[in-house]
């Protein structure tokens, strides 16, 4: 802190605290994206294997499952070094899931297509939302119920879908999932500004569950669009 600073704190004391804070955040959101960036390179690392090795696809109740309690599992040790351990393993794992969708999307003859259009667009809107609301710092945690009932209500129709296998309803499906998802990453990026989530293992298993679910709707639309042709 150089000495205009220290007078300037001796006179207001509450900006030392500011100062302190908005350090904190940064830290938080430096070893979010971190950490998120090492996630997302494992998850591409388990799916390869998964990919090689010609793993037949999950049932959606077990992928579910997953993707539903990993984060419970993590949120109660993320602050001992096993919060890192289960979040690499729930990465990996959804990774690996991951893989045998892949293959059958490549498979396709404009696969490449799909995964790739699929796979930019997600990256796109991810830089694009998280970028807006850390350049405004804007706090959108007033998305936060309507995002939970939202989810809630998309998770009813997907399992309803499951056994209903209409075409248009899983569209519709796939196209609020990816709103929601973007309201929840400008959410999940507010919680970091507004110091209202500070632990960077937490956000960082929430933003890669955004753009994991995200990405696999993604390639829904992508696939719906572009047709087999």
């Amino acid at each position: 802190m150089s000495r205009d600073q220290i007078v300037r704190s001796k006179r207001n004391p509450s900006s030392t605290g500011s100062i302190g804070e908005t350090i904190s955040t940064n830290k938080v959101i430096r070893q979010t994206y971190t950490l998120l960036a090492l996630t997302l390179a494992f998850s591409a690392v388990t799916a390869f294997v998964a990919m090689a090795i010609g793993a037949p696809p999950v049932h959606w109740i077990v992928m579910l499952g997953v993707l539903i309690g990993g984060p419970f599992a993590i949120h109660f040790t993320r602050n001992s070094v096993w919060g890192l351990v289960l979040t690499f393993a729930f990465t990996g794992t959804l990774g690996f899931f991951l893989g045998p969708i892949l293959s059958m999307y490549l498979g396709l003859p404009n696969g490449p297509q799909i995964v790739g259009n699929a796979f930019t667009a997600t990256a796109v809107a991810f830089v694009a939302l998280s970028g807006y609301a850390l350049a405004t710092k804007k706090d959108f945690s007033f998305l936060g119920g309507f995002i939970v009932v939202g989810l809630i209500v998309a998770l009813l129709a997907i399992v309803a879908n499951i056994f209903l296998a209409i075409p248009a309803l899983s569209l519709a499906i796939s196209a609020a999932v990816v709103l929601l998802l973007s309201a929840a990453i400008l959410f999940d990026t507010s919680r970091m500004i507004h110091d209202q989530e500070t632990n960077y293992v937490v956000m960082t298993v929430s933003l890669y569950a955004n753009l994991y679910v995200m990405f696999l709707h993604m390639l829904n639309l992508f696939h719906a669009f572009m047709g087999e042709n």
